[in-house]
């Protein structure tokens, strides 16, 4: 069987190293339109055992990762200067950079080497493939040359975010909420190295109006951004690195193939960056990929397998994020809230944990909670 596998992220040099390692006679040729180097964005963050899923089966991938993490137990929020610990709601994060080339190496050494630098503009090119998989990201070729057949369609959120870094080190995964002089502000910030920070700053429509970000070059942005910033970078400046304005696609697909195409990571779905799941939501959709080409013989029948199989978990982990996405969407309503109400809503926000099981993950914050509610 003849594979061509398009982008090389997270998601397809992972499902690549997984086919030559079971089957290192594959024809599996990994394609990648950019430099093996170029990825914007600082970290990665997991959940606290995210990564749990490759332990078992992967042993080697999971000690390749997990020590370059760093890892803590708590989620801070700054809310107006009030900071709010919520106990118990672990994450991990590595560069993204380092994930990339640690993957890289791996799907090198099982004989899957991407080639990079090579852009595919249409799917004529791959032609004589037995399967083409699309694993080219939000932007995937593979997706809007059927996306009619697919169903597939990608909508915009309202909110604007860029992505910097910062050698400002925090020690727990932080939510900084700021009224602004243009009005509410947002920051998503935590450490990926032992000195080094992601630091995303998110903003809703109005404030990017009022600030006249969309007239502004990238240096003036992290001008203001520092400067409305300034507590929680502690005079540390931020860093750019393609730190542009974005708008959160939310990408979904009816169907997730059509004909000798299939579809994962964020190609097939994204979810929202507040949740710290699309990285791993792209690797169990590489595994769960491999484990159907080697029950099927066919193509058509492995990749019904796949969706049948996959679909179901990751419409709940999906909800959960288009949850979280749309209360960040008002965060600068739930701003208004008393911080520990706040805090509440905020941890809730995915419609995933209640009050018994956050009583159960969360104890000392709940205590908290309950004791200034009476």
């Amino acid at each position: 069987m003849r594979i061509a596998i398009l982008g090389a992220g997270p998601a397809g040099l992972y499902l690549g190293y997984l086919i030559k390692r079971r089957d290192p006679r594959a024809d599996v040729t990994v394609i990648e339109q950019n430099p093996a180097d170029a990825t914007f964005g600082f970290g990665v963050v997991f959940s606290d055992r995210a990564l749990d899923f490759l332990r078992a089966d992967d042993e080697e991938t999971y000690a390749a990762i997990v020590p370059r993490m760093e890892s803590w137990q708590d989620i801070t929020l700054d809310i107006r200067g009030e900071r709010v610990v919520i106990d118990g709601v672990g994450f991990a994060a590595v560069g993204r950079l380092k994930l990339l080339q640690l993957l890289q190496a791996r799907a090198g050494a099982a004989g899957a080497v991407p080639a990079y630098n090579r852009a595919i503009k249409s799917l004529d090119e791959l032609a004589g493939h037995d399967l083409v998989v699309g694993a080219d990201g939000v932007n995937s070729l593979v997706r809007r040359t059927h996306a009619e057949a697919l169903g597939a369609n990608v909508r915009l959120l309202t909110n604007r975010f860029a992505w910097f870094g910062t050698t400002r080190r925090f020690e727990t995964l932080t939510q900084t909420f700021v009224d602004s002089e243009f009005g509410p502000f947002n920051a998503h910030h935590y450490r990926y190295a032992p000195d080094l920070s992601t630091f995303i700053v998110e903003v809703g429509a109005e404030a990017f109006a009022r600030a006249g970000f969309a007239a502004m070059d990238e240096a003036a942005t992290r001008a203001l951004c520092e400067r409305v910033f300034g507590g929680a970078l502690g005079g540390q400046p931020l860093v750019s690195n393609n730190s542009i304005w974005r708008q959160f696609p939310v990408v979904q697909a009816a169907r997730w193939s059509h004909g000798n195409t299939v579809l994962l990571g964020d190609a097939l779905h994204t979810a929202h960056f507040s949740i710290g799941s699309g990285t791993r939501l792209a690797l169990e959709d590489a595994i769960a990929l491999d484990k159907a080409l080697a029950a099927h013989r066919e193509v058509p029948d492995a990749l019904a397998a796949y969706e049948a199989a996959r679909r179901p978990i990751l419409e709940k982990l999906v909800a959960g994020a288009n949850g979280s996405a749309d209360w960040y969407e008002h965060f600068g309503e739930h701003m208004k809230l008393a911080p520990l109400d706040f805090a509440m809503s905020y941890i809730t926000r995915s419609g995933r944990v209640d009050l018994e099981r956050l009583r159960k993950a969360s104890p000392r914050f709940v205590a908290r909670y309950e004791r200034e509610h009476g």
